[in-house]
């Protein structure tokens, strides 16, 4: 597995030497994932931070009824992980299931904190990460709290242009707080006003 994307990810936040970055990449792991496997389970606990190399994933919760709520989908260059769980050591709420057969590069917990005493500079990638990852939550649930589904969806469209071809309709809808149903009904009412 290439680390090459991973690198050019970090190089657009903070600038490593070589020797950095052969340290960094050797306290790597590798783990493929083939389609509906999960990288991470509710009630597990989050010991790694994963990058996706290659795939995709989804992030989500099941409610008491069965129901998976999509929290986000995370494609190339993404991290995915619970950080709350990473972080407190604590049984994890969320999900994480590939959608498409992925390819992770994870870095555990352990070796994070290893990384940040020989290489203080990565504290501040993951901090501009985390920071990122809170901004697009918030404006996530602004989204959520203050426009109707169509305006959610095109949103969502703007953000992921890749979402029709890679995300299944049900996980969509999921993402959106829709039924499928509702759904496919909207999607054929916004066609129908652009035809028009």
């Amino acid at each position: 597995m290439s680390h090459h994307l991973l690198l050019t990810n970090i190089a657009k936040h903070i600038t490593l030497t070589s020797e950095e970055s052969a340290f960094f990449v050797s306290l790597l792991s590798e783990k493929s994932l083939t389609k509906g496997a999960y990288l991470l389970r509710e009630g597990q606990i989050c010991r790694h931070q994963s990058f996706v190399a290659k795939g995709c994933l989804k992030t989500f919760y099941m409610n008491e009824n069965g129901s998976e709520h999509i929290i986000d989908f995370l494609i190339e260059s993404w991290w995915a992980d619970d950080l709350y769980s990473l972080f407190t050591q604590t049984e994890a709420t969320y999900n994480i299931q590939a959608i498409e057969d992925t390819d992770v590069l994870q870095i555990s917990r352990d070796n994070l904190e290893q990384l940040y005493k020989k290489i203080p500079k990565f504290e501040r990638f993951f901090r501009i990460l985390f920071q990122n990852a809170y901004v697009a939550q918030r404006e996530q649930i602004n989204a959520n709290l203050s426009t109707d589904a169509e305006e959610r969806y095109r949103l969502f469209l703007r953000k992921k242009p890749y979402a029709e071809t890679r995300f299944p309709q049900k996980d969509i809808a999921s993402y959106l707080g829709i039924t499928p149903q509702f759904f496919s009904a909207m999607k054929k009412k916004m066609r129908r006003v652009n035809v028009d």
